[in-house]
């Protein structure tokens, strides 16, 4: 037998131990592990505000304070009017069901050319052993369970705002710690990479902001005019869910607005798909180059993709998170490493800008 043979084999072996702990641990930490992260990039999307205050003579703690307690606020606002939203759409439903169902099977039968009797659909409705019925009453068990999710959930959101409150607010100690235990060199890039991670991932979500508000304003007008309720709760979850989920966001946003017309006026849902696909023009074409001009702006496919694989690591808080990393990612690939020309080739020939095509159109015009 080779020497190294029992050595290897308890090296294997320990490993393997190791690797089943690590499993072990990471299933039980996952809630914390998420809290952990959540925390981290809300400090590190938060501090360039916290930074300012305290420039202008504000104790960082009250700064971190004030900033928290106006992202709090804003969650509230967000999650209180859409759930409200919802609950009144829930109960007009139940209450003028018959009428929406008159509604919706007239649009059907004039546009579709279908002979659907309302008052069997109705019966079909309200009969105690249909489908509905069964579904209603299955979903009174839940109730239970869901209020015990959500006081889950608002634990987390509060040791969210702890965990945040404490990278922030002792963010410059923190920092003194970490370098303390590196030579000077090393120092510099450790606090280099720190500063461009606050500045990108800081940049990204505030540039999502404002094109959340964007949308939110541009929404909230078609949605008055079409007097859908609760047009300015709509208009605040398209505006959010439009900007900070990629790539699907601007249907999964636009599909709230579209039941909620459909049971208004079905006639309404054609206006308001052609808003949404306008605006996604509008801002692509507009507003997204000129707002992410001085902060940065991902990929289609990379933002996609991150939030693909952040679902597929963490769930929904993945998808999420995984944008801002994918950012900061992005912004280390573009700031460190060799840069060299790129050979001109028709694989590698970017397209001309717009600015260009306007003035050659104009040209050929001419």
């Amino acid at each position: 037998m080779p020497r190294w043979l029992p050595r290897g084999i308890l090296l294997f072996w320990s490993g393997l131990v190791v690797l089943v702990v690590l499993r072990w641990l990471l299933g039980k930490t996952r809630g914390l592990l998420i809290v952990l992260l959540v925390s981290l990039f809300l400090s590190v999307a938060i501090e360039p505000g916290v930074n300012r205050l305290a420039r202008r003579g504000w104790r960082r703690g009250s700064a971190t304070g004030l900033v928290l307690i106006a992202v709090f606020l804003a969650f509230v606002v967000l999650v209180g009017a859409v759930g409200t939203l919802v609950g009144q759409q829930i109960a007009d439903l139940l209450t003028n069901s018959e009428r929406y169902v008159n509604q919706v099977v007239d649009f059907i039968n004039d546009n579709f050319g279908q002979e659907i009797n309302p008052e069997d659909v109705m019966d079909e409705i309200n009969d105690p052993d249909g489908a509905v019925q069964r579904f209603i009453q299955s979903q009174a068990d839940e109730a239970l369970r869901l209020s015990v999710q959500f006081l889950g959930f608002l634990l987390q959101v509060l040791s969210v705002i702890l965990f945040t409150f404490y990278l922030v607010a002792d963010g410059p100690k923190l920092r003194r710690a970490i370098c303390s235990r590196l030579p000077e060199d090393r120092q510099l890039r450790v606090l280099e990479a720190w500063n461009l991670a606050i500045e990108k991932t800081g940049g990204y979500l505030y540039s999502r902001g404002i094109l959340a508000i964007l949308s939110a304003f541009f929404h909230g007008i078609v949605f008055w005019i079409l007097d859908l309720p609760a047009s300015i709760a709509l208009a605040i979850w398209v505006g959010i869910v439009s900007q900070f989920l990629p790539v699907i966001g601007t249907y999964l946003a636009g599909l709230l607005p579209v039941l909620v017309a459909l049971v208004e006026d079905p006639t309404d849902v054609i206006v308001v798909l052609i808003a949404v696909v306008v605006y996604q023009q509008i801002e692509n074409y507009l507003f997204l180059p000129r707002i992410t001009a001085r902060t940065l702006d991902l990929h289609p496919a990379v933002a996609f993709g991150s939030a693909l694989f952040g679902a597929a690591i963490l769930g929904a808080p993945g998808a999420i998170l995984a944008l801002p990393f994918a950012a900061t990612l992005q912004a280390f690939a573009a700031q460190y490493g060799a840069h060299h020309d790129v050979i001109d080739d028709e694989l590698t020939r970017a397209p001309p800008s717009r600015d260009r095509r306007r003035r050659w159109f104009r040209r050929d015009s001419a």
